[in-house]
């Protein structure tokens, strides 16, 4: 039986010590406060040997903390060692409350040793190991250059290894036994060596606990057994296909019958769309999913599940479900350019059409290899960014033989390919837009034609429904300016008007809203609240917004119209 308690405990009784040690190093006058004189009797404070390296611990005891609340195993050795010096220090400093606060808090973490599984990333260790090796070579270097700047500032003449001895224990923050004439070098050289050596500490820490972050990779095995349940269960979910991307991971329940596609960003086990597979099957391929992520302390979330996909999570899962947005589906029989209602619209498609843009509506099998050639080179160069975004709603890639069963819309002019769209199979008889790309130099109202066009040939392809663009917020936007409104949704509805200046939300749902389409919502499942702006963080990173692994600053890619062309393109491609 789990005892989340443990982790809490251990978690936030690391956090609090090192926030202590990081004020009494900041504002030294804590000391003589009675917080200060409380904290010397936590273990945190008694296991540095000098008062200036109370940083350093402080800043490590609270990376350790986040470890220990996801029971990183490395996280509980680290403060398993540090607990029993911190025993040792309180009886030796004869402080006998420090030394039975580190006993107690011992007896508990060993007592709760099985809480404490999660496993770390293979490789992190041998590259903590070498990040240790080669600053700490780095440090006695710059160490040895800061101790010998200033030959005059020196008390005698100290060897060399004496000053690599006071390099060494200044590292740690210890007194050496060279001495300065000027005890303004003398602090200089102190808090140079300090800071040297927390640098190293902190980054091998870090590299010793961060999140596992495996290489997400669909097997040619995983592949087929995916479209075989496609094949059997496709038309439960229009993002079902998305899983055959091949930069994701996926997870089959026991019996086979089910799986859960998905990758590891940021510490986020992140998967998409509903399970795959039979319904009966979702419930163990869903609970395969959190056994996984609890072995490696992954936080697990779900973006873009259908209801009846976030209805099993939550009940399997025990997790929350968050309404995101809306997809725009379009029922093929009931589709028509007539009337007053697609007046608009239907004036667009006329005039693009008399613009002299001749369409084709093909499944992929037809399209020449040639042709699949030239489409894929120009949509290279409509993207509008070196990036190819997606994850949750593209497939990220096009002209694959496995995907014979996409269809490719095409509008050339003078023999001279304009604008493409591809989409991808929603069981044997509806798709899901995938790809919507455009010259940026052609007329607009084209994308609008190539829908219109896609529309009309879908019964003569078996198709019956279309599944069009993703529209976040969409309820916001259509209720926030509707008679009787409140002032709370009219406000929210004027941030998302104004955040649209730089994402395409609003644009987004009033292209898809052209077409008359039915709106399912879709939503995303996360465990805790708090954990909501990490999961969006991973999100963005999946998405290929905010690039993974390197720092957010300056680095934040804000999708400005038009990012396929002048008209909207799906959330994802």
């Amino acid at each position: 039986m789990k005892r989340p308690w443990i982790l809490a405990l251990a978690g936030y009784s690391s956090l609090v010590i090192g926030l202590l040690d990081i004020a009494k190093a900041v504002a030294p006058r804590l000391e003589h406060t009675r917080m200060g004189q409380w904290s010397d009797l936590l273990p945190g404070t008694v296991t540095t040997v000098a008062r200036a390296t109370s940083l350093v611990v402080g800043i490590m005891l609270v990376m350790i903390a986040h470890a220990l609340r996801r029971g990183k195993v490395r996280a509980w050795r680290a403060v398993v060692v540090l607990l029993p010096v911190s025993a040792v220090m309180g009886v030796l400093h004869l402080r006998p409350v420090t030394a039975a606060i580190s006993v107690v808090l011992l007896a508990v973490l060993v007592a709760g040793r099985r809480e404490f599984s999660a496993l770390p990333d293979p490789r992190s260790r041998w590259r903590a190991l070498w990040n240790l090796l080669v600053l700490g070579v780095i440090d006695l270097g710059l160490g040895y250059l800061i101790v010998s700047a200033r030959p005059g500032a020196l008390v005698g003449r100290p060897g060399v290894l004496d000053r690599l001895e006071h390099v060494a224990l200044g590292l740690a923050g210890i007194e050496g036994p060279v001495t300065f004439t000027s005890e303004r070098v003398s602090d200089l050289v102190y808090f140079s060596l300090v800071a040297l050596g927390a640098l190293t500490a902190v980054t091998t820490l870090y590299l010793a606990l961060r999140p596992e972050r495996p290489v997400a990779e669909l097997t040619a095995d995983d592949e087929s057994r995916l479209r075989a349940l496609l094949d059997a269960h496709g038309e439960r979910d229009s993002l079902g296909y998305f899983a055959l991307r091949r930069d994701k991971s996926v997870l089959f329940s026991p019996s086979g019958k089910a799986a859960v596609a998905y990758r590891v960003v940021s510490g986020v086990m992140l998967a998409s769309g509903d399970p795959i597979g039979d319904r009966e099957a979702w419930p163990a391929a869903i609970a395969a999913f959190m056994t996984e992520a609890r072995r490696h302390a992954w936080v697990p979330a779900v973006i873009g599940c259908g209801e009846a996909g976030g209805e099993v999570w939550t009940r399997v899962a025990g997790m929350s479900a968050l309404e995101i947005g809306d997809e725009a589906i379009v029922e093929v029989a009931d589709f028509t350019l007539e009337g007053r209602a697609m007046r608009n619209v239907r004036q667009m498609v006329n005039r693009t059409r008399r613009a002299g843009y001749a369409c084709r509506v093909r499944r992929a099998r037809d399209v020449p290899e040639e042709e699949k050639e030239r489409i894929r080179h120009a949509a290279g160069l409509w993207r509008g960014t070196q990036t190819e975004r997606g994850y949750s709603m593209a497939l990220g890639r096009f002209g694959d033989p496995a995907d014979a069963d996409c269809v490719v819309a095409t509008a050339s002019k003078d023999g001279e390919l304009k604008a493409v769209l591809h989409f991808v199979p929603w069981g044997a008889r509806g798709v899901s837009l995938d790809l919507m790309r455009r010259d940026r130099d052609a007329d607009p109202g084209l994308n609008e034609l190539l829908i219109a066009e896609t529309l009309r040939a879908a019964p003569a392809l078996g198709i019956t429904q279309v599944s069009l663009n993703f529209a976040m917020f969409r309820a916001a936007l259509a209720r926030g300016d509707r008679l009787g409104a409140g002032p709370v949704l009219r406000a929210w509805r004027s941030v998302l008007v104004f955040l649209s200046h730089w994402f395409q939300i609003e644009s987004l749902y009033r292209f898809n809203a052209k077409f008359r389409p039915i709106w399912e919502p879709r939503f995303v499942v996360y465990p805790n609240a708090r954990d909501l702006p990490r999961i969006g963080v991973s999100a963005l990173q999946a998405e290929a917004f905010i690039p993974s692994g390197l720092p957010l600053r300056g680095r934040l890619r804000l999708p400005r119209l038009p990012r396929h062309g002048t008209t909207p393109a799906p959330l994802a491609p």
